[in-house]
């Protein structure tokens, strides 16, 4: 990769704007270039047939188009997309995934190689955090996905989106914007660990995002067992920052609660959910366990599942069991890349 290069895909309209300055385009090319970049999602300057040939030479000196060699991809019969990208030389690798619905098409993203959080039943973090990704390579897996096919976006794929705070809320403002990908703000979802002070920040952003807090436990104690990263900050001070974010966006937060089969998905575990639940307005989402080969985890019975849902229901929390989906592909976050990794090793 050319070091005096930039990555078309995190590109502002500025930042185009003085590209096309300096290699002498008309200041009206500018916003050709960005329709060629984002809403053609062209891979290379010889698409861009508005500019003349002699220029198109003088913009390919100056951008790239893609950062990824897609290694391998998974669909799954629901219709599921994963992909594996390896990034630049092909020593780094993410996964993104897209989830299809009747009226929707998700995009999973990932912002980070690897994860640092190292939760206990996620294959992400089984070797800790190799790096974070760039605002063009957060992009780049939308643009894998379909592009212009997605309607939603996720920040639920490798990595804490929040540790990789910048790149993040910058490539939130490309997919957002009506001259990038045109996705709107209750669109776009963040899912977070829980950093208080991440989220405090995050409240102020000017693009009002749905926040989702992976909570995956109702006490401190079953949440550091789970979570390592849960030792720096208590469920108090996380759901107190979570309320501030309410109270300056107006948007609901998502608990996020996965199932471990004997683990956290007991009568007595739900019912101290629901005290947790009143201190904020919330909703909560279930979500069971797909299994990862190496960890001892298991995934609870459907039964067991729906049992734990009426009980917060009746208690009057808004509950829904997130439909389970690629369950016939590597679906855990990190497994394909954990798979992909043993089987090149051998």
């Amino acid at each position: 990769m050319n070091a005096q290069k930039v990555h078309a895909l995190e590109l502002f309209p500025r930042d185009i704007d003085a590209i096309v300055a300096e290699i002498g385009l008309p200041t009206f090319a500018g916003k050709q270039v960005l329709d060629w970049i984002y809403q053609k999602q062209v891979t290379s300057v010889d698409e861009m047939s508005n500019i003349s040939k002699e220029k198109r030479e003088l913009l390919a000196e100056r951008i790239y188009f893609r950062r990824s060699k897609c290694l391998k991809t998974q669909k799954a019969s629901d219709g599921t997309i994963k992909k594996l990208l390896a990034w630049d030389d092909g020593s780094k690798q993410t996964e993104t995934v897209m989830i299809p619905a009747k009226e929707r098409r998700t995009a999973c993203v990932s912002s980070q190689v690897g994860c640092p959080v190292k939760c206990t039943f996620c294959a992400s973090g089984l070797d800790g955090l190799e790096g974070s990704l760039d605002v063009g390579q957060i992009v780049e897996q939308v643009v894998a996905l379909g592009g212009n096919d997605i309607s939603n976006i996720v920040f639920m794929g490798m990595g804490e989106p929040l540790a990789n705070y910048n790149a993040v809320t910058r490539a939130i403002r490309i997919l957002n914007a009506p001259w990038g990908l045109g996705i709107g703000a209750r669109k776009i979802t963040v899912s977070t660990v829980g950093l208080p002070v991440a989220i405090e920040k995050l409240a102020t952003f000017d693009i009002p995002v749905t926040l989702a807090l992976s909570l995956h436990a109702p006490n401190d104690e079953v949440r550091q067992k789970l979570i390592p990263w849960a030792r720096f900050a208590a469920i108090e001070d996380i759901l107190k920052s979570c309320n501030n974010y309410f109270e300056s966006t107006g948007r609901e937060i998502t608990l996020e609660y996965l199932l471990l089969g004997g683990v956290n998905d007991r009568t007595v575990d739900a019912k101290e959910l629901i005290g947790l639940c009143r201190t904020l307005r919330c909703n909560v989402n279930l979500i069971r366990y797909n299994e990862v080969s190496e960890l001892e985890y298991k995934r609870p019975k459907t039964e067991q599942v729906r049992r734990f849902q009426e009980i917060l229901t009746k208690a009057g929390v808004n509950t829904h069991i997130r439909a389970s989906r690629g369950r016939d592909i590597s679906a855990a976050c990190g497994q394909l890349k954990r798979e992909y990794t043993q089987i090149t090793a051998e």
